[in-house]
């Protein structure tokens, strides 16, 4: 094993067997492995026989704890960083110390596995070629509304974390901001027993879960469709635009002139070909 590398394990997100043999082998190798919550992780570890040491790392010691371990990559010790599940640094402390370790010249290692974030995305049905992760929304109501309704206008699915405490409050408030038409989905206890992925409006979910209580335990990945631009037809396309199209037309061939004339309009390239081709024929 390389000398002085910090190692960023992922770990089961709930399914025991989503702990990939790389993952299980790195932590019985590296000389410490710096923990989130090493009570919670000290029952992961015993079930794979993994006997390393543990110390905490977490948002409360992460200048303090940082410093220590810097200085025992500094003697040459391999660290391992893992959360509480999931991939670490996702919502999660250990930023300032992969921050510090890269700055320091010291090799950080990724050793990817289980994300609820992409588990998420994956199944929910919503397009993923752009998304955004906001991690949890403010707990006060107001900043809540204000803050949905800012992600609200994103063109690409964006995606929450909530807890059991707050799913009710949060789809509430999203029936107030959303538009009726706008698709959610709640990924509930992903790869566990009770794994349930809902989808619909903000209205209906929140009746769902209203009449099954059951349906308001467990962890949530909250994933909200982008908002969409309305598609311009052929009928809607400026007076101004049109002359710009058909003027170019005369000096260029028909993609170059559509193409240019999407840049100057901001309409889609695809819609302005149509139309000149259509041009060209009459």
């Amino acid at each position: 094993m390389a000398s002085g590398v910090l190692y960023i394990v992922a770990t089961p997100i709930g399914h025991l067997d989503d702990f990939s043999p790389r993952a299980q082998r790195i932590l019985q190798q590296v000389d410490l492995i710096a923990a989130e919550d090493t009570r919670h992780s000290s029952r992961l570890l015993s079930h794979f026989g993994i006997t390393t040491p543990m110390v905490s790392y977490h948002e409360h010691n992460e200048s303090q704890r940082t410093e220590q371990l810097l200085a025992k990559l500094q003697q040459g010790q391999s660290i391992a960083l893992i959360s509480d599940a999931g991939t670490p640094l996702i919502s999660d402390p250990g930023y300032v110390v992969v921050r510090n370790a890269r700055k320091a010249g010291f090799q950080v290692s990724p050793i990817p596995g289980p994300s609820a974030i992409m588990s998420a995305l994956s199944v929910a049905g919503l397009p993923t070629d752009r998304f955004w992760f906001e991690g949890f929304l403010p707990a006060k109501a107001s900043q809540r509304k204000q803050r949905i309704n800012e992600l609200a206008q994103l063109q690409a699915t964006w995606v929450v974390y909530e807890s059991t405490h707050r799913i009710i409050d949060c789809l509430e408030d999203m029936e107030q901001v959303l538009q009726n038409e706008t698709q959610v989905v709640i990924a509930r206890e992903l790869t566990k027993r009770f794994e349930t992925v809902l989808s619909g409006s903000a209205s209906e979910l929140l009746e769902r879960l209203q009449d099954e209580p059951i349906q308001q335990k467990g962890e949530f990945v909250v994933l909200v469709e982008g908002k969409v631009e309305p598609a311009h037809t052929e009928n809607e396309i400026p007076a101004d635009v049109l002359h710009i199209l058909q003027t170019l037309q005369t000096e260029l061939p028909v993609k170059q002139a559509a193409s240019l004339t999407a840049k100057i309009s901001g309409l889609k390239k695809n819609l302005l070909y149509k139309v000149a081709l259509s041009n060209k024929g009459s």
